[in-house]
């Protein structure tokens, strides 16, 4: 028998499936019933957390709900095929596409941030027939795990440039609440150069584009890649006017420069989850609460 000696990347390529496991029509693009489809074709999204949520801005300063990426998962895969999500923080996708069958694999630079997510998939059930994989890498480099054209759907809510790396002032709380456990307290996820979150916007986007073009060849034609993100209001010093950064464009112009094209903007409508908000910009200066709405940007690998 002739062993072949295996290069470091082929060392790191993950065997994991990606094919269906139901019995749907191969021309869906889903497991959906029409009534469950005719739910989603609103713009407007609204969802609300549940026990297994993590809420706690000490463990993650930024957690989608588990059934936001539910929703898109159901949306834009079937049983079976592969989730990738490059931005993993606590695993929030990978346990909903453990929920739903689904093969999936989060990267994240951070140790503690897989530690918590591999500590959530290990509290479902155990009996699968799919994957849920965490790997504690740099997003730049899942090339090196994957293979081409085997991801149907990424899913992920990315860091949001520099704009967390700053003394929270809580402006848009009431009460004493703004003087509450965050108050003053930096929110950025780490401070690892290689973090995305500890870059300006500009560097931010290039950044960005690099990282979805490594992840484009691994997507399937038709394949969609979907990201949740805010805009936010920045301020440079305390006493200067403040400006909105439009993240959300950046990121658009990052993902197109890639190659994928927008296919449709949805917002999530936070309102539902968002209590007791203060006066802020009254009575000099109209600013909308960043708070109570998200977008989720849907782009897809074109046919």
């Amino acid at each position: 028998m002739t062993i072949l000696e295996l290069d470091d990347s082929e060392k790191k390529k993950l065997r994991i499936d990606f094919q269906r496991i139901c019995d749907c029509s191969t021309s869906h693009i889903n497991c959906m019933t029409a009534k469950e489809w005719i739910k989603s074709q609103l713009g407007v999204w609204e969802f609300y957390y549940e026990g297994r949520d993590i809420r706690d801005k000490d463990v993650h300063p930024a957690v989608f709900p588990i059934n936001l990426a539910k929703k898109v998962i159901e949306l834009f895969t079937h049983k079976g095929e592969l989730v990738l999500d490059p931005f993993n923080g606590v695993g929030t996708t990978l346990l909903a596409a453990k929920d739903l069958e689904r093969n999936a694999v989060g990267f994240d630079l951070d140790e503690e941030y897989c530690n918590v997510s591999r500590s959530r998939l290990a509290q479902e059930k155990l009996v699968s027939q799919t994957k849920q994989i965490t790997i504690c890498d740099d997003a730049r480099n899942i090339s090196e795990y994957l293979e081409p054209d085997t991801v149907k759907l990424v899913l992920t809510s990315p860091p949001y440039a520099n704009l967390l790396n700053r003394p929270r002032l809580n402006k848009s709380r009431r009460g004493r609440e703004r003087r509450g456990k965050q108050y003053l307290k930096v929110e950025q996820y780490s401070q690892d150069p290689k973090d995305l979150g500890t870059l300006d916007i500009e560097e931010y986007s290039r950044e960005m584009t690099e990282i979805y073009k490594a992840i484009f060849p691994l997507v399937r034609r038709g394949g969609h890649n979907v990201i949740n993100v805010a805009d936010m209001w920045w301020k440079e010093k305390p006493k200067r006017p403040g400006k909105r950064v439009p993240i959300h464009i950046h990121v658009y112009h990052a993902l197109t420069d890639a190659g994928f094209e927008l296919k449709n903007t949805i917002i999530w409508d936070r309102r539902n989850i968002v209590n007791r908000i203060g006066i802020f910009g009254w009575p000099s200066n109209y600013i909308t609460m960043g708070t109570t709405f998200e977008y989720i940007l849907d782009f897809w690998k074109p046919k």
